[in-house]
């Protein structure tokens, strides 16, 4: 019961975790490695830095997803391993 409620919440962590880095992606398409910009082209000098404020929110939301990914991973590879041993220990049939 327990590994399943920690593999279903893993597995909406980690869909979560995919949309955010397609988004961050997307996002990013927007943004100019260089930009060289006149007097008069201020506009699109403050459309790139609101792409990238966006762009550093959603790495910072993509860093926390991942590592709850990573943790809620390892958490349900060990409640598999432990029932796996005591499974082993302690056979029902016996």
């Amino acid at each position: 019961m327990l590994l399943s409620a920690v593999s279903i919440l893993w597995v909406v962590v980690t869909v979560a975790l995919v949309a955010v880095m397609i988004w961050k992606s997307v996002a990013g398409m927007k943004e100019e490695d260089t930009l060289f910009l006149t007097e008069g082209e201020a506009k699109e000098a403050a459309e790139q830095q609101q792409i990238i404020a966006q762009v550093e929110r959603l790495a910072y939301w993509a860093k926390v997803l991942g590592i709850a990914s990573l943790i809620l991973l390892l958490l349900a590879c060990g409640i598999w391993i432990y029932h796996a041993f005591v499974e082993f220990n302690n056979p029902q049939g016996l």
